[in-house]
């Protein structure tokens, strides 16, 4: 199966994994092992950060 092409760079989701302190559980064991609530808040922080970026333009 195809794997879609990633639309958040690797370095902002470890910025965002180290942020909520889920970054050595990404380290030791990848993302697979991360929770699907703390994939959630990954993907809610990316969101508020583009939020920021397009209202300061």
């Amino acid at each position: 199966m195809s794997r879609r092409k990633s639309l958040m760079s690797d370095q902002l989701k470890y910025e965002i994994a180290r942020e909520l302190g889920v970054s050595n559980t990404v380290e030791r064991e990848g993302w697979g092992s991360v929770s699907s609530r703390d994939c959630g808040n990954i993907v809610k922080k990316a969101i508020e950060m583009a939020e920021r970026n397009l209202g300061s333009r």
